[in-house]
């Protein structure tokens, strides 16, 4: 997930894990670590984008808050990895990931590429 964290405050006394929050106390739901749940993920920390089923927090982890851009999303980014890779298909990473450095978004900031050169196409 992008978003690495929410911030709340509960409303009435809670317990959660066995461990009791009053109301009126601030939590945090950090994302990162929900995604790697050893109780939900067989080997959470191997990114595996064929994992099924994958109830990852994506998107908001579904209920109230999910994204209603989330159907959207998920057909943009296929049809741009079909279209590259139709394109490109000997693109390959030509260095180290830079991360973003955020406390609350987690992204990719410059991920470097090489592919060969295309064949120039000649006017019909």
């Amino acid at each position: 997930s992008p978003v690495m964290n929410f911030r709340r405050q509960t409303t009435q006394p809670v317990e959660l894990s066995g461990r009791r929050i009053d109301a009126d106390e601030k939590v945090v739901f950090f994302h990162v670590s929900a995604n790697r749940d050893e109780a939900v993920f067989g080997d959470p920390q191997r990114f595996d984008v064929t994992r099924s089923p994958n109830p990852h927090m994506a998107f908001g982890g579904g209920g109230p808050h999910f994204c209603l851009g989330a159907n959207l999303a998920r057909m943009e980014i296929r049809v741009m990895f079909e279209h590259l890779l139709d394109r490109m298909p000997e693109i390959e990473p030509a260095g180290s990931p830079e991360r973003l450095r955020s406390r609350f978004i987690n992204g990719v900031k410059h991920l470097p590429v090489r592919f060969p050169p295309a064949q120039r196409r000649r006017p019909a």
